[in-house]
């Protein structure tokens, strides 16, 4: 017989089993990982919740990952996951998934929060409920890689390799390292947010995920001479290079960093063997969705449910003017005061 429990935050043995079997699952990512959940606790100190699920012989048989966020006088929302493109349950039968689900519906409505559940893929049980609302405005841009960095770059049409040449000869420099470069990418981080006018995350949250990652977390910059002008983050998942994060500065736009730094990338993915790069999540028709397309990429539908949400409520919430009015606001702001304002208000925003 199946039982459901959560994962000990103390037992080492019980996150190493739990990362374990995220590892050897074929629809899991980074952001299952234990090392998500311990970077949403250090950095934000939001309450996590990690059921998983055992076999008689204590064999885990799936997990759902959940993490709380609790805005001030706001309702709480029982996020899997947060500030990521997906989570959900992971499990090796449908049974242990309708198990998994009743703890978490359990769990939500004992906390008085709403559960949302962001998946890579449609998930027939969630939808099946009758208890969901779903939302598909954003895909995935994933790229199948080469063998090579060499093919990668023989496939790029003519004016792509150009594109990509146009910082080189600008004297732009690519490098990448690790927790050694968190200054450098922050300070672009946090100029790129704020001319978007998003409240940009800690730095302590950015710190804990290269801590919590170790050797599977890498930095990537472009310098114009000593002056870094855009930054990203990639995290390594068995056969995937992801980018959750990569900013540049925009008074140097002109000089096309931004093509350096994703080639600075996909050259190190496809040279150490990597067979996918995940580019993020963009809305199809976006300049960024047009950006990641001309790699090669190609869209995968997020599908994330919304308890208690009505699907004709999608328009609203992905474009709602509320939403434009505070971002055109939040850019006018001050770098320095929105650098101290930013974190207290991201660490509630779980996109």
């Amino acid at each position: 017989m199946t039982s459901v429990r959560l994962a000990n935050n103390k037992d080492n043995k019980d996150l190493a089993k739990w990362d374990e079997f995220v590892l050897s699952h074929p629809d899991a990512g980074p952001y299952h990982l234990s090392a998500w959940k311990k970077s949403i606790e250090r950095a934000y100190g939001h309450k996590t919740y990690y059921f998983l699920a055992e076999d008689p012989g204590k064999n885990i048989t799936g997990i759902f990952p959940l993490a709380l966020i609790k805005p001030p006088l706001l309702k709480a929302s029982l996020v899997s996951l947060p500030f990521c493109d997906y989570g959900c349950m992971l499990t090796s039968d449908g049974n242990v998934s309708s198990l998994l689900l009743h703890h978490a519906l359990e769990l939500s409505g004992s906390l008085n929060s709403r559960l949302e559940i962001r998946c890579k893929n449609e998930n027939t049980l969630l939808d099946e409920t009758g208890k969901f609302g779903l939302i598909t405005h954003k895909s995935r841009m994933l790229l199948e890689l080469p063998g090579s960095s060499d093919e990668l770059w023989n496939q790029f049409k003519s004016k792509l390799r150009s594109q990509v040449r146009k910082p080189m000869k600008e004297g732009l420099e690519f490098k990448m390292g690790s927790i050694d470069m968190l200054d450098e990418f922050y300070g672009v981080f946090c100029s790129n947010m704020k001319a978007l006018g998003s409240p940009v995350h800690s730095k302590k949250w950015i710190r804990s995920v290269m801590e919590t990652f170790s050797a599977h977390a890498h930095i990537g910059v472009v310098f114009k001479k000593d002056i870094p002008i855009a930054a990203g983050i990639s995290l390594t998942h068995n056969d995937t290079v992801s980018i959750p994060w990569a900013s540049t500065i925009r008074d140097y736009n002109r000089l096309s960093p931004n093509m350096l730094l994703y080639w600075g990338f996909l050259k190190f993915a496809c040279d150490n063997g990597f067979k996918y790069f995940d580019f993020g999540r963009s809305t199809p028709g976006e300049g960024t969705y047009r950006f990641k397309e001309q790699w090669g990429a190609k869209p995968h539908p997020l599908y994330w449910y919304v308890e208690g949400a009505l699907n004709q409520d999608q328009p609203v919430l992905a474009n709602g003017k509320i939403r434009e009015i505070l971002e055109r606001a939040w850019s006018r702001l001050p770098l320095g005061i929105a650098n101290i304002l930013g974190p207290l208000v991201r660490r509630y925003i779980s996109l």
